[in-house]
């Protein structure tokens, strides 16, 4: 899951108006610390909006309600540019679709294949952010093919365009200070969020992607799938997520007949 935020995040900066929120309200460009740091608040919400129980999810998505309250103001830095809002439902759409889409797509990269009933049963029970988030009644995607053709509008309609300020919070996110300190944690990032992009969009951000690219994209890709296979069940799972499997699981039946 954590492997598909990058091609989600630069995906989401591709709107001008998610650009210029994160640009004004962000410590997008902060230390390599304080990059964990917000990485580790994101997990800890994520977990509590996936796998907590009600009052985990309402007092996660409480906390993204109160810090999208002052995510309000003006594309540029003058007072003519159009307004945005981290409540505005259209821009809450973009973000949660990306998520919808990248994931699974990293998922088949590193993991293995879905199904058409996967994907749809993961755009169905996302939508619960809806309620979460204040969104109206039926706004997000219900399934893969209302994903795929929603995605494929807002590429078409003009509205996704890469600006310079995308393009600085992607370097922010893809190359911050001291990042060679673990490269092979940002050097998988940078391969799988640039070569999962679509190529108009990472053409528009300015990332060239050679043959030699290519080719480390598929060496890291099987090394990363190899690995999973290879990791023992405690260091490839969420904690929280085994005891939610534990706490849903069926009781075992028992025996009524003599021993």
């Amino acid at each position: 899951m954590v492997a598909g935020w990058g091609r989600a995040i630069l995906l989401q900066l591709a709107h001008p108006a998610v650009a210029a929120g994160v640009h004004h309200h962000s410590s997008f460009r902060g230390s390599l610390l304080s990059s964990f740091r917000r990485f580790h608040s994101t997990v800890g919400a994520m977990l509590s909006l996936t796998f907590g129980d009600t009052e985990q999810m309402i007092t996660a998505a409480a906390r993204i309600n109160s810090i999208h309250d002052r995510v309000r103001g003006r594309i540029g830095d003058g007072a003519a540019g159009d307004a945005y809002s981290a409540h505005d439902p259209d821009l809450q759409r973009w973000v949660h679709a990306t998520l919808l889409e990248s994931i699974p797509l990293i998922y088949e990269r590193l993991v293995g294949p879905l199904t058409l009933r996967d994907r749809d049963r993961y755009c169905s029970e996302a939508a619960i952010m809806e309620p979460l988030l204040g969104m109206p009644a039926g706004w997000l995607p219900r399934d893969s093919a209302q994903l795929d053709t929603y995605m494929g509008e807002m590429l078409a309609s003009g509205s996704i365009v890469v600006t310079d300020t995308s393009r600085s919070l992607a370097r922010s996110l893809l190359y911050p200070p001291q990042w060679y300190a673990v490269w092979p944690v940002f050097r998988a990032m940078q391969l799988l969020t640039i070569g999962s992009l679509p190529p108009s969009i990472r053409q528009a951000y300015g990332f060239e992607w050679r043959a030699r690219d290519v080719r480390a994209f598929a060496r890291w890709t099987a090394l990363l799938r190899t690995s999973l296979r290879l990791l023992p069940p405690f260091a490839r799972e969420w904690p929280m997520a085994k005891r939610r499997d534990v706490m849903q699981s069926p009781p075992r039946r028992v025996s009524t007949k003599p021993c």
